[in-house]
């Protein structure tokens, strides 16, 4: 079950009519952006987090109500979709909000609508991923840096054809340089690199996204006397690193096997992984 909800005199008030007419901004024109989350045991993980870069991508967009959309929001209104829903303790989120209104390219109005969907997940935790994964760099297309970079918005069509790749080439994922030809991030993911018993992972001046587990794994192994260092990366040390991970916010972290011939250990990763549920 899904509902739609418009800006109205500051406050979302629920429209009737189907989700998604033409009219839409976000389908005719990706004039918006999203947030995916994750319930586990009943707790809406990371909520803070989720809402704050909510918040920073509509000022960024200049769509209004953000204001609105706060930490308390979030967990009240996936509260409600449960209740709707009939769903239970472990759940996925997707929140998408969008520049409501007429308009071509240039929008007659600024005001905010979002969508909410739900649906249930098998696990109560952050599950390390048993198998590795296969990795490779797709290159067809690169990630511009720009002052949106950060943040999920609705314009995917890089995800969608690096989707592509990896499926034509029966990859597990595929990473994703910026314009410069360096480490960005994943089709859905954050990068980290481990190398000499420190851990890399693309700046956010890089163009990745500010991914919310990217936050928290950092301030999880700062707090574990790991050094974790914010750099511009070359793809080329793929070939060295002796340990590669990617991080969302529904997966948690996920260790990558193997990048052609190379293969990669496991254990910070582990050690990761096991911290994070302690959470």
């Amino acid at each position: 079950m899904q509902h739609e909800y418009i800006l109205h005199n500051d406050e979302f008030v629920i429209i009737n009519h189907p989700i998604l007419t033409a009219a839409n901004r976000g389908f005719k024109y990706g004039d918006g952006l999203f947030e995916t989350m994750r319930m586990s045991n009943g707790k809406l993980k990371f909520a803070e987090l989720h809402a704050d870069r909510l918040k920073a991508g509509m000022k960024a967009l200049k769509i209004d109500g953000s204001t609105l959309l706060d930490e308390y929001f979030f967990k009240q209104k996936t509260a409600e979709l449960c209740k709707k829903n009939k769903l239970k303790d472990n759940v996925r989120f997707r929140l998408s909000v969008y520049r409501a209104g007429d308009g071509l390219y240039t929008p007659n109005s600024n005001k905010s609508g979002y969508v909410l969907e739900a649906s249930a997940l098998e696990e109560d935790n952050y599950e390390l991923n048993k198998k590795g994964l296969i990795i490779d760099v797709f290159d067809e297309l690169t990630k511009q840096v720009n002052s949106l970079s950060n943040y999920k918005t609705s314009n995917s069509l890089l995800y969608v054809m690096a989707g592509l790749y990896k499926k034509q080439h029966r990859l597990d994922d595929a990473f994703i340089l910026n314009q410069n030809g360096f480490l960005c991030e994943s089709i859905s993911s954050n990068i980290f690199v481990v190398y000499d018993k420190k851990i890399y992972t693309p700046a956010l001046s890089e163009g990745c996204v500010a991914g919310v587990m990217r936050n928290v794994v950092m301030s999880m192994a700062r707090a574990h006397d790991i050094d974790v260092i914010e750099a511009q990366i070359n793809p080329e040390i793929l070939k060295a690193a002796e340990e590669v991970f990617i991080t969302n916010a529904i997966s948690g972290i996920r260790w990558v096997m193997g990048y052609g011939r190379k293969r990669y250990f496991n254990e910070v990763t582990k050690l990761l992984s096991a911290k994070l549920n302690t959470i």
